[in-house]
């Protein structure tokens, strides 16, 4: 599943304020002089598209954008001195992504001034083009792609960007992207193609000239759904977005993935299946955190699998979730162009009550780092169905650090290779799991300290257990082997540490593949 190819997936084009019963014709147009809006209104287009058949305007452009080469559409830049908002020395300014290339349905962009929107039509003189491709006359009607903010702090660099189907970034204080979120993501990861709903249009709101926030709100369509969203964006240490949806199904949805997660793993310290760069690790995310409604913590590492693998962690009101990078050691990564370092951790903190369901992980095969194979998003046990209306709220944290941590000891590190004693001749195949824990009361306990390792595991035979002080970390190490009966499906590992019965750390959860019987080498 390629990144750009993500990006291009067909969604439709929903005209703004005209008639129900006209929604849905290409070509509709605005006004020039400003509606009133609010969400209650956005709410009943929203409402109104769902009672109408679905409609596509992929690839409604021009041909010289649909032909154009990367490099050409790279040259086409937003001038920054046509920011929305600078002028008014606003400290917030936005600015739109061209459409082209991977980006062919047109997207409306609005601006909000007390309680009316007008449309930003399209202008092309808001562009600079360096390219060597004859773009040719453009339409006034031709829409955006997409676009960017940026804060006071410095109008150089992003804060968040919205471009492609439903997807967004963000960045924390370390100013480097890294993972995307979605506004929904419908049957990911089912043996069929997953349908990709678009925002197919934006109302920016003007900011206070005091404000330390921006509110954008969106239109989503799909052919299952549609949605009205808003987004109110505070930057900060961790950048924040307070996510409000209202979803109105065309159709029963079988897999329904709520503030959907998506980012990169290709190989890392646990998992090396395709570590053949010269870097020693990469990825944009090294873990999928959980807090459950009971209030456990649990880690599970990502892994780079062979096949499509989907897991289900079944919860009831969960109080968080997130795909987190907690390694930010250069050293471990040597990347001195894209800093997998500083890519952003991104936390999903529900703002009501979520219900029943399950926080599912889809893992897909990638050969390289331009790939997003990982996605994360919640489930709810409820099937949505036609004709309703569903209300979530929920509050996503980008940043290095996420909003909450565990008063427990945390994972730092998870390694696996070759099971066996060293320096005794090995006579089966078994495999090494040493997982390092640190934080929480690990650095007060005294030496001799009876800490236990907790192991189960689905499967299989659990040996040469071991938990262990690690000085470098001021925590600990346990380890253990894990001798796989002869079938290749997977094996579910749980492990915690332990001192009498005072939990220390939390939940390590792992699913370990064993590869063919012929394939186990012993050496």
């Amino acid at each position: 599943m390629k990144r750009r190819d993500l990006l291009k997936s067909a969604t439709a084009l929903a005209a703004w304020g005209i008639p129900p019963a006209l929604l849905l014709q290409p070509g509709a147009s605005l006004a020039d002089e400003a509606q009133p809006f609010d969400l209650a209104w956005l709410k009943g287009q929203a409402r109104a598209l769902a009672g109408q058949p679905y409609v596509s305007h992929k690839g409604e452009v021009p041909k010289s954008l649909k032909d154009i080469n990367w490099d050409d559409y790279q040259a086409i830049q937003f001038r920054a001195e046509k920011s929305l908002w600078r002028k008014e020395n606003l400290p917030f300014q936005a600015r739109l992504f061209h459409l082209g290339l991977f980006f062919q349905t047109p997207v409306h962009m609005h601006e909000v001034v007390d309680g009316k929107a007008r449309e930003i039509k399209y202008d092309g003189s808001l562009f600079k083009y360096t390219g060597k491709q004859r773009l040719g006359r453009l339409p006034s009607d031709l829409g955006y792609a997409g676009f960017r903010l940026l804060f006071q702090t410095n109008f150089e660099l992003d804060i968040s960007a919205f471009l492609g189907a439903s997807y967004f970034r963000a960045v924390g204080e370390e100013k480097q992207y890294g993972l995307s979120a979605r506004g929904l993501a419908i049957d990911t990861g089912l043996p069929r193609p997953e349908e990709f709903p678009m925002f197919t249009a934006f109302w920016l709101e003007r900011p206070r000239k005091e404000s330390n926030k921006v509110t954008v709100y969106a239109l989503l369509d799909s052919p299952s759904t549609t949605g009205a969203y808003v987004f109110d964006i505070t930057p900060g240490r961790n950048l924040v977005m307070d996510v409000d949806v209202a979803l109105y199904p065309r159709k029963p949805i079988e897999r329904l993935g709520i503030a959907p997660l998506t980012s990169m793993y290709q190989y890392g310290e646990n998992d090396r299946r395709m570590a053949w760069d010269w870097r020693p690790e990469i990825h944009d995310t090294d873990g999928l955190a959980l807090w459950t409604g009971s209030g456990e913590w649990l880690w599970r590492p990502l892994v780079n699998p062979t096949g499509v693998r989907v897991n289900s962690y079944f919860d009831n009101n969960p109080r968080g979730f997130g795909l987190l990078q907690r390694d930010r050691n250069f050293d471990h990564y040597q990347d001195d162009g894209v800093f997998y370092d500083r890519r952003p951790s991104l936390w999903v903190e529900p703002r009501s009550q979520w219900g029943k369901g399950a926080v599912q992980l889809v893992e897909i095969p990638t050969v390289d780092e331009t790939f997003d194979n990982i996605v994360a998003f919640w489930n709810p046990e409820e099937k949505v169905q036609p004709g309703k209306e569903y209300l979530l709220s929920y509050r996503l944290h980008w940043g290095g650090i996420p909003p909450v941590t565990p008063p427990l000891a945390t994972v730092q590190a998870t390694r696996t290779g070759l099971g066996g004693v060293v320096g005794q001749k090995r006579k089966y195949f078994s495999w090494r799991f040493a997982v390092d824990f640190s934080g929480g009361a690990l650095g007060m306990l005294e030496n001799g300290a009876k800490v236990e390792a907790v192991i189960s595991a689905s499967r299989g035979k659990v040996e040469i257990t071991s938990a262990r002080p690690l000085a470098a970390i001021k925590g600990y190490r346990a380890m253990f082997d894990l001798v796989p009966d002869d079938s290749t499906e997977p094996i579910n590992l749980r492990l915690y540490l332990k001192l009498g019965n005072q939990t220390l750390t939390e939940t390590w959860i792992y699913q370990y593949t064993p590869p063919p019987v012929a394939e186990r080498k012993i050496y």
